[in-house]
């Protein structure tokens, strides 16, 4: 494990250098390669590690008995997963956690997380991370019961347009990955976007999206 990435990671910024190897050459932090399609944690799995995503992009999901899916959360570069798990009265992963692109990941186990809580900068950077989840999930229950369809798949491709820095937006997953986040069927996102675009809020180019006007 290379410490010198380590050390760009904001939760590991101001732990010394001996700390990190320390708990390197332990094997308590390690470095994983995931491909595309695989299922990182399991719906019901014991949360034993933190996740910190360095590469790639991910999907909590959870699966209906008649076997549709629905996309809970996202996970991108710098998300930190299992925060709110690891010391929680129940410590089973909620959802199934997938890559939807090819990941590397960095874990770090529960005996490491407890050595680094005593370093404030640590523990400030963990618990902000606690939060942002938070705010996710908070966001997802205001999708699912707040707002129109054609507000949440604006909400989304103005979130997108922030993180990536332009009107024309790159969709990082297929119209059926997002009609699961969205919690609909493909044919009602299909029509709301045709809606959209109709009415010259978008422009839909394959893949990217352009933000015409604002909604």
């Amino acid at each position: 494990m290379n410490i010198d990435i380590l050390r760009n990671i904001p939760l590991f910024s101001a732990i010394k250098e001996s700390d990190l190897e320390k708990q390197t050459e332990g094997n308590h932090i390690y470095q994983k390669h995931y491909m595309k399609g695989v299922t990182v944690h399991n719906e019901n799995e014991t949360c034993r590690i933190l996740d910190i995503v360095l590469s790639g992009s991910l999907v909590a999901y959870s699966l209906s008995t008649n076997g549709s899916s629905t996309t809970i959360f996202e996970f991108s570069k710098g998300s930190v997963i299992g925060a709110n798990l690891l010391f929680g009265e129940n410590h089973s992963y909620p959802l199934n956690i997938y890559c939807l692109t090819d990941c590397q990941i960095i874990h770090v186990d529960i005996n490491a997380v407890l050595e680094f809580l005593h370093d404030y900068n640590f523990t400030l950077h963990y618990i902000r991370s606690i939060s942002q989840n938070s705010q996710g999930i908070n966001q997802k229950i205001a999708m699912f019961t707040q707002r129109t369809l054609r507000e949440n798949i604006m909400d989304y491709f103005k979130q997108q347009a922030i993180l990536q820095k332009s009107s024309v937006i790159l969709i990082p997953m297929s119209k059926r990955q997002l009609a699961d986040y969205l919690g609909v069927q493909r044919p009602s996102l299909f029509r709301e976007l045709k809606k959209l675009k109709d009415e010259g809020f978008i422009e839909i180019n394959n893949h990217t999206i352009t933000i015409k006007k604002e909604y």
